[in-house]
């Protein structure tokens, strides 16, 4: 039998200049977007963190779901309000209704799985909450749930959202804000709903506690 010959290493210098020169593309796309999006989303957001900020100093708290990328947006959102985001302050109440496995495996399993988040909205969720709901398309099916479970218990409701906000943005009450990134990509819609979590941490930590310096 002959020996299976290694692979080289170290690719063709000509494969990691292609390699190189898409990696740039995919750099200028999600710059560019960010930068046109600026406009268009700062308000939004500014009154996501503000429904926020009210929310959490009447005694609220800020409920996150997602599937996939957006799941761990979500995961990532409620750890930095729990935990801190760029300053130590106290903690703040948020729970991504994507992490207690027994609870999404149950809800699936026993009902459907397009209730895995509004079954726990009904659960633990509270007149003077807040969800925020993220879905690149806004077609999410247990988004969708979520967010009607929320409005029927009078949660207000922060969409983030792309492309056009597909269902989730017609569904938008006059309370609730829709953060909707202009874009076809799910990379680049994902790459500006991460600047977009950021900046509504920046925004809640400046509200209640004072700018950092």
């Amino acid at each position: 039998m002959g020996q299976t010959q290694k692979a080289d290493p170290t690719e063709p210098s000509e494969f990691v200049a292609e390699l190189a020169a898409r990696v740039e593309t995919h750099f200028r796309e999600s710059a560019n977007l960010k930068l046109s999006s600026a406009q268009l989303l700062a308000v939004p957001i500014a009154q996501a963190a503000s429904r926020m900020v009210e929310s959490l100093r009447a005694g609220g708290k800020i409920l996150a779901c997602g599937n996939g990328g957006s799941a761990a947006d979500a995961q990532h959102f409620a750890a930095e309000l729990v935990n801190r985001f760029e300053m130590d302050r106290p903690p703040l109440a948020a729970v991504a209704l994507t992490t207690d496995s027994s609870a999404l495996t149950s809800i699936a399993n026993d009902f459907r799985y397009e209730e895995v988040f509004a079954k726990q909205l009904r659960a633990i969720g509270r007149a003077g909450d807040v969800l925020l709901a993220i879905s690149t398309s806004g077609n999410s099916a247990s988004v969708l749930e979520a967010v009607a479970a929320a409005q029927a218990l009078g949660i207000r409701v922060i969409a983030l959202t792309g492309a056009r906000g597909g269902k989730l943005g017609e569904r938008i009450g006059e309370t609730d804000v829709h953060i909707c990134v202009p874009h076809a990509s799910t990379a680049r819609i994902q790459e500006v709903h991460l600047l977009a979590l950021h900046c509504l941490c920046d925004a809640i930590d400046y509200r209640m506690f004072g700018a950092k310096t």
